[in-house]
C-alpha cells in the first residue's frame, strides 16, 4: 500500500485512541503515507506528528456539506489504497464509501458501512477496549495486538513547561464537557486542602474552563495552586502530565492525553463506567469511583448536562480517601 487514509472526526479524546492505529499501521507499513481526517479544532493534537504525511480538517463552519464535497474531492485526488474510518456517522461514511480507495473499512453502525469492503461489529457492552475495537478495523492486514496511543509533543512543547516541573507537582483537569462526568467543584476543593504542600499543583482546561478553576481555587486553603487553563496547548499540557507525579482527571478528554504519554493517571468515574471501553491505559493508571452499586449507574454512555435523578450520589459518594490511596500507590512506586 502506498497511502492510508484514518477518519476520527468525533471529540478529542477518540482521536487521540484513534492514533493507536497510526502507529500500528506504520508498523507494519513502514514505507507507505498515513493521512489522518478529523474535525476543526482537534488539528493541535497531531501537529508534527512525525508518522503522518498531513492531516485534513472537516471544517463545518464552511458550511457542513460545502465542507464535505470539497473533503471527498481532496479525498478521491489522493486515490488511497485504503481507508480506515473508525467514526460511526453517516458524514463520515459518505466520504469512505465514495473515497475511491482499493479498500475501505468501518463499523456496521454506519449508515453506509455497506458500501465498504470490510465491516465490524462495535460493541460498547462488552468491556472490550475503545483501542480494541478500534483494532479490529486493520487485523485482517497487521495482527491481533492493538497498539497503544500515542501523541508527539515537540523539543518546543517541552520547553514550555519546563519551567513548571522544578518540583514535584500533581496536574489536575476538573472539567467535562458533560455535567454528569465532572467531579463537583466542593471535592476537588476538598482534595485540594488534604494534599501534602509538598506538591504543586497545576489546574489545566481550556480557555473556557478558567473561570470554573478559579472558583475551586478561591474556595480551596491550599496555597500551592496554579491556574493553567488556557495558557497551554494540548500537546503542551501533555507534555507537562508526563512528568507529574500523579494527574487526577475526569472520564473526559484530558484521561486520554494521559494516556498518550503513558502519564500516571487517577480516573475519576462519575456517571460513566469503564467498562464501556474508554479507561485510562497508562502503566500506572487506577480507576476511582463510587464503592457500592447505584440503581441509576451507568444512566447513558456520555454523560448528560445535569443528573437525571437529581441527586448525583454517583460522584458526590466518592470519597476524598479514595483519591489520596492513589496518590500514596503512584508515590511508592
Amino acid at each position: 500500500m502506498n497511502k492510508i487514509l484514518i477518519i476520527q472526526t468525533a471529540f478529542l479524546g477518540d482521536v487521540v485512541l484513534a492514533t493507536a492505529l497510526v502507529e500500528k499501521l506504520h508498523a507494519f507499513y513502514p514505507d507507505t503515507h498515513i493521512d489522518f481526517l478529523l474535525r476543526k479544532g482537534n488539528e493541535g493534537l497531531l501537529k508534527e506528528h512525525p508518522l503522518l504525511r498531513q492531516v485534513l480538517i472537516w471544517n463545518k463552519q464552511e458550511g457542513k456539506y460545502k465542507s464535505l464535497w470539497k473533503l471527498l474531492r481532496q479525498i478521491r485526488a489522493e486515490q488511497y489504497d485504503l481507508v480506515v474510518n473508525v467514526q460511526r456517522f453517516g458524514a463520515t461514511g459518505f466520504l469512505t464509501a465514495f473515497s475511491g480507495a482499493k479498500q475501505t473499512v468501518g463499523f456496521e453502525k454506519n449508515p453506509f458501512s455497506r458500501l465498504f469492503t470490510r465491516r465490524y461489529v462495535h460493541d460498547v457492552e462488552s468491556g472490550t477496549h475503545e483501542v480494541e475495537r478500534n483494532d479490529l478495523l486493520i487485523q485482517s492486514l497487521t495482527n491481533a495486538i492493538p497498539s497503544r496511543p500515542k501523541l508527539y509533543p515537540s523539543p518546543m512543547d517541552f520547553a514550555k513547561v519546563e519551567a513548571w516541573k522544578k518540583e514535584p507537582y500533581i496536574c489536575m483537569a476538573p472539567t467535562s464537557v458533560w455535567f454528569t462526568k465532572q467531579y463537583p467543584q466542593q471535592q476537588w476543593v476538598q482534595l485540594l486542602n488534604s494534599l501534602d504542600p509538598i506538591y504543586k499543583v497545576y489546574l489545566l482546561g481550556s480557555p473556557a474552563d478558567k473561570a470554573h478553576c478559579e472558583g475551586i481555587i478561591a474556595e480551596s486553603e491550599n496555597p500551592r495552586v496554579e491556574n493553567l487553563c488556557g495558557q497551554l496547548n494540548l500537546l503542551q499540557s501533555a507534555a507537562l502530565m508526563r512528568d507529574a507525579v500523579l494527574n487526577y482527571v475526569n472520564d473526559s478528554g484530558p484521561m486520554h492525553l494521559a494516556s498518550a504519554l503513558n502519564a500516571p493517571t487517577c480516573a475519576i468515574y462519575c456517571s460513566t463506567v469503564p467498562r464501556f471501553g474508554f479507561g485510562p491505559l497508562a502503566d500506572f493508571a487506577e480507576v476511582v469511583e463510587r464503592e457500592e452499586p447505584l440503581y441509576c449507574r451507568p444512566c447513558g454512555l456520555h454523560g448528560y448536562k445535569a443528573c437525571p435523578q437529581g441527586h448525583f450520589k454517583c460522584a458526590r459518594d466518592i470519597r476524598n480517601a479514595q483519591l489520596l490511596d492513589v496518590l500514596q500507590q503512584a508515590v511508592a512506586g
